[in-house]
């Protein structure tokens, strides 16, 4: 199920840079990270559903990728993106 566009909202004026502001890595990572922990609590109920596993793997490889970016541009901006998500 996509996002409301409520907290979708939230989240991008959470994590933004600036006003205008959609698309930087830490908005990327911030919404990844809340669609990630809506599929993981959608496996409890529906367990063979291997499709939707598929791209929940592919969600997390992209965000994997999109905070080793944001390591190696500003380590800082990682450091605080990493904390407010509460990822290891």
């Amino acid at each position: 199920m996509p996002h409301s566009l409520e907290s979708k909202d939230k989240v991008i004026t959470k994590f933004r840079i600036h006003e205008t502001d959609t698309g930087s890595p830490e908005v990327q990572i911030a919404l990844l990270t809340e669609r990630i922990g809506h599929l993981t609590g959608h496996f409890e109920n529906h367990v063979k559903d291997h499709q939707t596993r598929r791209s929940l793997l592919k969600m997390v490889g992209m965000r994997r990728r999109l905070l080793a970016y944001l390591k190696g541009k500003n380590f800082n901006r990682y450091k605080k993106v990493k904390a407010e998500l509460g990822l290891r």
